[in-house]
């Protein structure tokens, strides 16, 4: 571990004093003392008031490719655009209930589109651009449209979703295009859409947007089944960047210069985009993302765009240090400024948070703050974060505005959260509504957590698992598939970047692992079975690892094995390899196989 005498970059953090109460049962009930401070429920009625303050101030900027200039869209201009949808939308006069479906990557056409349906208090669904470009029956986005209804389908690049459009009954609903001549259906002109004159209505409607009524239909990520539509109220919105503000804001310089590559389908790249808004900051949009072939964009972006709050995603962070390992320009221009640094999507391993620290002692001679954002589509976007002194990793403490209740279970805990920043329920879903709340309206996570230190709730929490993600061997012992995968991928930092975890109704626990180097040499599996030995001893049935295959294909982003996000989708990715899983318990010796062996 980094030696705590090398101090942080100064960082400016409210109290992250709880109150713990602690109940018969064995459960924990965890409060801020923090109460969470006033907020104004209107994100349409805050981007009016921001174009008045500052108009000419750069809100948006986007690169139409990567070695072309930034286009930038200003506060008025965020403004004018969005209040022309927001009367196109309502001339229209669609009945209450239906929805606007956004096919769109990150773009200034997606928030200005998104922004009008929330002024026209039409709810707006953003999807993965995976769904409309994958191919075959566009099976998820037809399960989208049939959920979600919707009167609108912006799709913003018609030589893109062309094949989906033209494939898919979209019933009545109107697109919304940018060259709707190509197609083979009728749609209207984007341009034509932004020429509206705009009228008092959108006005009327801004000031009569109610808190609780339904803005956004996020999606999950349909990791066990389909897609589930989250309401998003504007409650639930603004309540989460409130506390996210009250936090965070100060250090992170929402107010300054953002950039950001996370999706705008998914509710973390959602909330920057929103958070920088209402904050009065400029976004630039980061066109590459952490997989091979496009990290390098984000990385000429980051030369250039030097923030001081950075969203990556642990994978993201891996490929990143590699980056500054060999890009002294780089690893000056990023630890000069930055101020904050921040993890979603899954765990950071801690050697990896560790080598990190080590590059910004050895560039600036300080560390830089590492905090979280725990949270879930349910929450709107994190709701937890780390705000405290720590130099270990996890999932934080709960923000003002949010009551945390941990329920024990086994040798952890169920985490379930209640706070104005939590959903109402899914579209369309009764039966699941009645199963995600508990007897006293928390909202259950599925998630299972552990304390850092069993006496002081200060420390905050580690991840140790998702529940649905635990299975049973053949002999009846649990496996908890997530905290096993966190404690594997330290171990074996910095040979491999991700797991699968397989052995459900085997005898023992085996491993799909994809190698963080394309090709692996003899003294490399060497030294993987030498890891896998060590990580053995002294673990019971359930953590003991029988033996790894090395995958030579990266995950498939096309058959969801992994998210825009760029987390590994267990079960899809078993289903997917069932061939590799049996070679992991064929009694057919194989050589590609790596067993655990001594020093």
């Amino acid at each position: 571990m980094t030696e705590s005498k090398v101090p942080f970059k100064k960082t400016f953090f409210p109290s992250a004093a709880m109150h713990l109460e602690r109940r018969a049962d064995g459960s924990l009930l965890v409060t801020p003392k923090l109460p969470l401070e006033n907020y104004i429920s209107n994100i349409p009625a805050e981007l009016v008031r921001r174009a008045v303050l500052h108009p000419d101030k750069t809100y948006l900027a986007e690169r139409p490719s990567p070695e072309a200039p930034w286009r930038k869209h200003s506060y008025a201009d965020t403004r004018r655009d969005s209040e022309a949808i927001a009367q196109w939308l309502l001339t229209q006069k669609f009945p209450v209930g239906r929805s606007l479906l956004i096919l769109s990557g990150n773009s200034i056409a997606h928030a200005t589109i998104k922004y009008g349906a929330m002024a026209a208090r039409i709810p707006a669904c953003p999807v993965s651009t995976n769904y409309g470009l994958m191919g075959g029956d566009f099976g998820r986005l037809r399960h989208v449209i049939q959920l979600i209804r919707p009167a609108v389908v912006f799709a913003e690049q018609a030589i893109l979703y062309k094949r989906a459009l033209e494939t898919l009954n979209l019933g009545d609903a109107l697109v919304i295009t940018d060259e709707p001549h190509i197609l083979d259906r009728p749609a209207v002109a984007f341009s034509e859409v932004l020429a509206t004159q705009v009228t008092s209505a959108v006005s009327n409607s801004i000031a009569t947007l109610s808190p609780d009524e339904h803005s956004l239909y996020m999606l999950t990520s349909g990791s066990t089944s389909l897609p589930k539509a989250v309401i998003q109220t504007q409650r639930m919105l603004c309540s989460n960047i409130a506390q996210a503000r009250q936090v965070l804001g100060d250090t992170a310089g929402w107010s300054d210069v953002m950039l950001d590559w996370l999706p705008w389908s998914h509710v973390s790249g959602a909330f920057t985009k929103m958070g920088t808004l209402v904050s009065g900051g400029t976004l630039y949009i980061d066109g590459g993302r952490p997989i091979p072939g496009k990290f390098s964009e984000s990385l000429r972006n980051l030369k250039e765009i030097t923030p001081k709050f950075y969203v990556n995603v642990p994978f993201g962070y891996a490929m990143f240090a590699d980056a500054l390992d060999l890009d002294l320009e780089l690893r000056q221009r990023f630890f000069s400024n930055i101020r904050l640094c921040l993890y979603g999507g899954a765990g950071l391993p801690q050697a990896l948070y560790e080598r990190f620290q080590q590059l910004a002692i050895d560039t600036i001679g300080e560390r830089v703050f590492f905090t979280t954002g725990y949270g879930a589509t349910e929450t709107a976007s994190g709701c937890m974060a780390i705000y405290f002194q720590t130099e270990v990793v996890g999932i934080g403490l709960p923000m003002p505005g949010l009551t945390m209740k941990l329920v024990p279970n086994a040798d952890r805990y169920e985490v379930r959260l209640k706070g104005p920043m939590i959903t109402p329920g899914y579209l369309a879903k009764p039966e699941a509504n009645l199963e995600i709340f508990d007897e006293e309206g928390f909202y259950r996570t599925g998630d299972a957590a552990q304390l850092h230190d069993a006496n002081d709730i200060g420390q905050g929490l580690k991840f140790a698992g998702r529940l649905a993600e635990e299975f049973k061997l053949s002999t009846g012992t649990w496996v908890s598939a997530g905290r096993l995968r966190a404690e594997l991928l330290e171990a074996f930092t910095p040979f491999i970047s991700d797991f699968v975890i397989c052995g459900e109704n085997a005898d023992q626990v085996a491993l799909l692992a994809w190698p963080k180097n394309s090709s692996v040499t003899p003294p490399e599996r060497a030294e993987l079975g030498k890891i896998l030995g060590r990580f053995n001893i002294g673990r019971g049935a359930s953590e003991r690892i029988k033996c790894l295959l090395l995958l030579n294909d990266p995950p498939s982003v096309d058959h969801h094995e992994v998210s825009d996000k760029g987390s590994i989708n267990q079960r899809v990715a078993l289903v997917r390899r069932t061939a590799q899983v049996a070679r992991l318990y064929s009694s057919v010796l194989d050589y590609e196989i790596i067993t655990p062996t001594s020093d």
